[in-house]
């Protein structure tokens, strides 16, 4: 084995869910590349994983400058909330392309430098598996990404080469918290897991880092979500029409 550390890549990593990916990453001893599309951090890479020629450039500076790769995170994401019958198709092809295209693009350039021994671990949601009434593109797109995930690893695995996915559930973060100021709503998903509270920020990493080793796991979506999976979604589109009318 290598004693050099790993060569890893955190897409989406300035804040949320992608920032204590990338710290974790870091303490288990990778050398952490940070992009975002919000690059005005300090030591954040600008990349728009909605441009194709943006995550290649990215990919091929990694390699370029540390010589490989070993391990490439998505955890980019949008959302947004609106009836199917009202949803204008601008703003489902925009929810789509970020989750779910921009999945697609990672997945293919990693692909690209990956060695045996590589890995892959992509930001699916519990909204994968379990509908949202006015959720439809987020719903959609992170189902797409439970599937692009076991084709990806059917794949890539006779190069050695592993893709896993992680399905948190409620974590508030810059995504999730102005949900969360609506009346009822913290309230009926914390009803609806059976742990009976929020995940952190710093518990998914946690799960990244266990599927970026595990060396006999691939096509694993790992639901991480206190059990909401077990019980119903919450009714979203309720609170926000009793709220807001």
């Amino acid at each position: 084995m290598s004693t050099h550390p790993r060569i890893a890549v955190v897409v989406g990593g300035a804040s949320g869910i992608g920032a204590a990916t990338a710290r974790a990453l870091e303490d288990d001893g990778c050398t952490v590349v940070v992009a975002d599309r919000n690059a005005d951090l300090p030591g954040c890479t600008h990349v728009d994983v909605t441009d194709e020629a943006s995550v290649q450039a990215l990919l091929q500076a990694v390699v370029d400058e540390h010589g490989r790769l070993d391990l490439v995170v998505n955890t980019a994401g949008i959302s947004t909330f609106g009836l199917v019958s009202e949803l204008a198709v601008e703003e489902f092809r925009g929810v789509v392309d970020v989750n779910l295209t921009g999945s697609f693009l990672v997945v293919k350039h990693a692909a690209a430098h990956l060695e045996r021994g590589g890995a892959i671990v992509l930001v699916s949601s519990l909204n994968g598996r379990q509908a949202g009434a006015a959720m439809a593109p987020y719903c959609a797109a992170k189902a797409g990404v439970n599937m692009l995930t076991a084709v990806a690893a059917l794949e890539l695995g006779p190069r050695g080469i592993r893709v896993n996915a992680i399905a948190p559930g409620l974590v508030v973060t810059p995504l999730t918290a102005p949900a969360m100021d609506i009346p009822g709503v913290e309230d009926d998903y914390l009803a609806n897991t059976p742990l009976g509270r929020a995940g952190r920020p710093e518990e998914v990493a946690e799960g990244v880092v266990y599927l970026s080793r595990a060396e006999w796991m691939t096509g694993e979506v790992l639901d991480l979500n206190g059990g909401a999976h077990l019980m119903r979604y919450p009714d979203l589109h309720g609170h926000v029409t009793a709220a807001f009318g």
